[in-house]
């Protein structure tokens, strides 16, 4: 006569399985935080003809009342409009720039994405040519 199975162990790799399944499908926006995917001017650019508007596009739709971004260079705010989140594409944040001269500026930024969750940073830009970063 042969003996049946152990239950033990067949039951805990049919538990681990199906939590691995379920874990599987959980869609992968659920377990995502919004992440900064791109910016205009890009980060560490050295761009010869100032940018009129500063955009940024982030991997999740934004809440427009509570996503922020603003230029600097050195302890001076650059920008005094409002950033906007784009009607059309929720994921993008922009903001009109005054006419930028030639040296360094920071972008910062914070943003609250529909998912609730904040994202925030800063990176720097450049107006000039390579031969001004001396």
């Amino acid at each position: 006569m042969v003996s049946p199975a152990r239950p033990g162990p067949i039951r805990a790799l049919g538990w681990c399985a199906a939590v691995l399944l379920a874990l599987a499908l959980v869609p992968a926006g659920a377990r995502a935080h919004a992440t900064l995917v791109r910016a205009v001017p890009p980060a560490r650019a050295v761009v010869r003809v100032p940018p009129r508007q500063a955009q940024l596009w982030f991997s999740e739709p934004l809440e427009a009342a509570y996503s922020t971004m603003s230029i600097w260079t050195d302890a001076t705010r650059v920008t005094s409009d409002a950033p906007a989140v784009s009607p059309e594409n929720p994921r993008l944040l922009s903001v009109a720039l005054p006419p930028l001269a030639r040296g360094a500026y920071v972008v910062r930024y914070r943003a609250l994405s529909i998912d609730g969750h904040v994202v925030e940073g800063s990176y720097s830009f450049r107006v000039g040519d390579e031969a001004s970063r001396k």
